[in-house]
């Protein structure tokens, strides 16, 4: 009997030890697989040498192609006013008389190129995994001449060459040209644009007439220079008042040449052919301020995604 309680008293040791055991390794169950592994510091594969589930998700080549696809879809989006202004400049191509200096063409030209340069730049997007370095010389081709004439175009370097079409000083010597004189002082009038004037202010008094806004041709062909100090009428009809008159002052010499006829007025006045340069030169310039900001942006983003992608392969 005592031998069968003592083997009874062994046995209820034995799993009263067991179910420590159990108790000790259950809360395994919340842990990561690497924790419950090796049981001791020095059994095989401990869980220092398991990665947790939590640390594979930081994964940096992740971050590398989300920073990759939001750059690339910059630089789609950047694309799309290179378009609208394609379409606004084959809509828009003609204004102002332009026809008489040729610009027209010259319009035509820079859409062509800018419709070159939307389809490459995206070609460059789609394609950059395949070959990064040859698409980044390009792009980096068009958009380094797209700045160039941006520059040429709002005049920002001194040693501009003339041959430059619509640059500052390219629209100087057309425009005060004696052999397109006479076909713009035609044209001008033709448009109707000091008819417009007139009845517009039709019934508009001298002080309130001063006040209005016009345009660089309605001042300069449409009525005398302010130095002349004739008395209004209407816009287009002033009454010379003798006043005198400085013949060094290139404008001065307008007053004399002031008729109010409907058909000359001051078609054939220094004011005139100014008015009708700053309305060309405000224009392209625009269209060159758009080239460089649009170039500049290009270039960054195509930069920052050829790095990216260059990175990305680096990785792998």
């Amino acid at each position: 009997m005592a031998e069968n309680e003592n083997n009874g008293n062994a046995v209820a040791e034995e799993a009263r030890a067991i179910v420590a055991v159990v108790e000790e390794k259950a809360p395994c169950k919340d842990k990561e697989l690497g924790d419950c592994g090796g049981g001791g510091g020095g059994g095989g594969g401990g869980g220092d040498d398991d990665i947790p589930k939590a640390s594979k998700n930081k994964n940096p080549l992740l971050e590398i192609n989300n920073l990759e696809k939001a750059i690339a879809t910059m630089t789609l989006i950047l694309s799309i006013p290179v378009l609208g202004f394609i379409v606004w400049i084959f809509y828009v191509r003609e204004s102002e008389c332009e026809s008489i200096l040729k610009l027209p063409s010259f319009q035509i030209g820079i859409g062509v190129g800018l419709i070159f340069l939307f389809l490459i730049s995206n070609a460059v997007v789609f394609l950059r995994s395949r070959y990064p370095v040859l698409g980044l010389l390009i792009v980096m081709v068009p958009l380094l001449l797209t700045f160039i004439i941006g520059l040429a175009l709002v005049g920002a370097y001194k040693m501009e060459s003339r041959s430059v079409a619509a640059s500052p000083k390219w629209l100087r010597l057309k425009v005060f040209d004696q052999a397109h004189s006479q076909d713009i002082k035609t044209c001008i009038y033709d448009s109707g644009a000091c008819d417009d004037l007139v009845s517009r202010t039709l019934m508009l008094k001298s002080y309130d007439f001063s006040l209005k806004k016009l345009s660089f041709i309605e001042s300069g062909c449409c009525m005398p220079a302010t130095i002349c100090e004739m008395e209004y009428v209407n816009a287009t009809f002033w009454r010379k008042t003798g006043g005198p008159i400085d013949p060094s002052n290139p404008y001065d010499s307008d007053c004399n040449l002031w008729d109010n006829e409907r058909g000359n007025l001051c078609y054939n006045c220094i004011s005139c052919k100014t008015g009708f340069l700053r309305t060309l030169q405000a224009k392209w310039r625009k269209l060159g301020i758009f080239l460089i900001v649009a170039s500049l942006l290009l270039f960054i983003s195509h930069l920052i995604l050829f790095l990216s992608s260059v990175f990305k392969q680096f990785r792998i």
